[in-house]
């Protein structure tokens, strides 16, 4: 995550004496204040003046990457051609201020969200942040909790990418375009659905594909390796991270260090296929034991301080872990894997012969991926075929259940732009997608390592991305999970790795986590602002919350960002109330 900022906007001339008092409040909180325009202020933590880049009428926040082949779509009469143009030829992490005589006219926020952009006036002011820093008032400015977006996101925490959790501020989503003054709508100069429909007609052969997918993570891992030298690896021993090691060998990145996290548990032990990639890539390993640690009411309120809940930061030891060894190592960024499982669909289930039937009709009969995908999901050919043929369009769900003791309504369907009907109807597999390569975006969330160092997800960015929307998925799968990443990059994995067919999780771990931690969590809870809302059930939750029936059903996941969501409303129940 790049370093955080604020905006401070003056709409009118008279307010400049106003914002310059504020400014100057922030410099005592220890900010750095630098001037754009007349009228706007940008404000980022520390020492030193944050780079901006000028292009047009835009200042471009954050990290700026051009883009090696930029497809631009947009047509002379497009009211918005200059934006689509520059979303097309620059990718990162950034958001775009534009200025006008006086004070900001918009902000825009780049395709990949790698860095948030939430907007709201304050006594005539105009206010932009990535994160709401402790020197700003925020609770007089009218702003409340919205607990039934609360109770949402309890059953859909894909929600919380998109809207916010609280009344007054407003979030700009991944390439739109929000105008000022807010009474304004946003404008969504980029949406998956548009990159999608190219993969519904398709001219392209799986090799084709798969060179098209090869040059965008090289693109991709190449540009961020540029833009930032002191770099780690993470090395977690399954594909994806696999892949984003093989970039790296291959765009010539230097590495300070190559890191494996393993458990005791088997499940959660990697370092037999972390170590065979070492040794085919040519690179030191470094592997360290995640230590466990009980969750605590603490932990979690340290990660919640947020615009949205702390859902990326819900392990807090391995977040220590990591930022331990990485500043030991004089690392100043990590590059993960993270984000692969959905944008390279890692599920080859019955939805992929549905997206093939809605695009090939009777020939999806013939395509030779059919047996397989029949055999992997042990149902015959003709129960797939039936499968396409009676499915309906509908929006995309999350595939995360709600926790048993959830007592707020189920929304009937998701509020995301990005996971409307019309996604759907481009066949389910591709909605999941769509579904999955959201919840990544979002997921870009701070967390404690970001304390340390900026963590990178190449397959979250926008070259990978729209590489992979434009692909149907019975490319991406083939006939078994991740197929055209697997051909791809072949030349780049051991044949343990890309043969592989198990897949390591943390499972345990955090059932262990939760379970060390529940004689202080469980009462904390039961006592809690989600009890208080009704959006919970304290008598289920009391039963549900026992080591021996944690043992017995699981759950942790759905439990976990319960916890989250939980911490996130008790820390701004009270900041509001300052």
């Amino acid at each position: 995550m790049p370093r955080p900022y604020v905006l401070i906007s003056a709409p009118r001339p008279e307010l400049e004496a106003q914002a310059r008092h504020l400014a100057d409040h922030a410099q005592r909180a220890g900010w750095t204040l630098t001037r754009l325009d007349p009228g706007v202020w940008l404000g980022t933590p520390g020492g030193g003046e944050r780079v901006v880049v000028r292009m047009g009428p835009w200042r471009l926040i954050g990290r700026v990457i051009p883009r090696r082949a930029p497809r631009i779509t947009a047509s002379e009469t497009d009211p918005h051609r200059f934006e689509h143009g520059l979303l097309a030829r620059f990718w990162g992490a950034y958001v775009g201020v534009r200025v006008g005589t006086c004070g900001a006219t918009a902000l825009l926020r780049d395709v990949g969200g790698g860095l948030d952009c939430v907007i709201w006036d304050d006594a005539g002011l105009t206010l932009a942040a990535s994160a709401p820093p402790a020197w700003l008032k925020p609770g007089r400015a009218g702003w409340r909790i919205a607990w039934p977006r609360v109770g949402a996101a309890l059953h859909d925490p894909l929600s919380v990418w998109d809207d916010l959790l609280l009344d007054g501020p407003v979030a700009v989503g991944p390439g739109a375009l929000q105008p000022l003054p807010l009474t304004q709508p946003p404008i969504r100069l980029w949406r998956p659905i548009d990159v999608a429909r190219r993969s519904a007609q398709p001219a392209t052969t799986p090799a084709e594909a798969a060179a098209c997918l090869r040059e965008s993570l090289d693109e991709a891992v190449e540009g961020l390796a540029a833009a930032s030298p002191d770099l780690a690896a993470e090395v977690s021993g399954g594909l994806d991270s696999s892949l984003v090691a093989g970039s790296l060998r291959a765009v010539g990145a230097p590495v300070r260090l190559w890191l494996n996290l393993y458990t005791d548990n088997p499940d959660g032990d990697e370092r037999a296929y972390a170590e065979a990639l070492a040794d085919h890539l040519g690179f030191p390993l470094r592997t360290l034991r995640h230590s466990g640690g009980a969750v605590t009411p603490e932990r979690l309120a340290a990660v919640s301080g947020g615009f949205r809940p702390g859902l990326n930061a819900l392990d807090p030891a391995h977040d220590a872990l990591w930022a331990a060894r990485l500043r030991q190592a004089g690392a100043t960024a990590v590059m993960t894997g993270r984000g692969g499982d959905s944008i390279l669909v890692q599920a080859a289930t019955g939805d992929i012969v549905t997206d093939l039937w809605r695009a090939r009709g009777p020939m999806a009969l013939f395509h030779p991926a059919l047996p397989r995908l029949a055999a992997l999901n042990e149902v015959s050919i003709w129960n797939l075929v039936a499968q396409a043929r009676s499915w309906r369009p509908r929006a995309a769900a999350t595939a995360i259940r709600a926790a048993p003791f959830v007592s707020a309504p189920r929304p009937r369907s998701s509020s995301s732009p990005w996971l409307q009907p019309d996604s759907a109807a481009l066949g389910p597999a591709k909605a999941l997608q769509i579904a999955g390569v959201l919840d990544g975006v979002g997921r870009q969330s701070p967390s404690p390592c970001d304390d340390a160092v900026e963590i990178l997800a190449p397959l979250l960015s926008q070259p990978v991305i729209e590489t992979c929307l434009a692909l149907p998925a019975w490319i991406l799968a083939g006939d078994r999970d991740r197929a055209l990443a697997r051909l791809a990059f072949a030349d780049r994995l051991p044949d343990l790795i890309r043969l592989r067919r198990s897949k390591g999780h943390m499972t345990s771990v955090y059932g262990r986590m939760l379970a060390a931690g529940l004689p202080r969590l469980r009462p904390w809870l039961l006592d809690g602002v989600l009890a208080r809302e009704g959006l919970i059930d304290r008598s289920r939750a009391e039963a549900a919350l026992t080591p021996e029936v944690l043992a017995w059903r699981g759950g942790y996941g759905e439990i976990m960002i319960t916890l989250a969501l939980e911490a996130w409303a008790r820390h701004w129940s009270l900041r509001l109330a300052e």
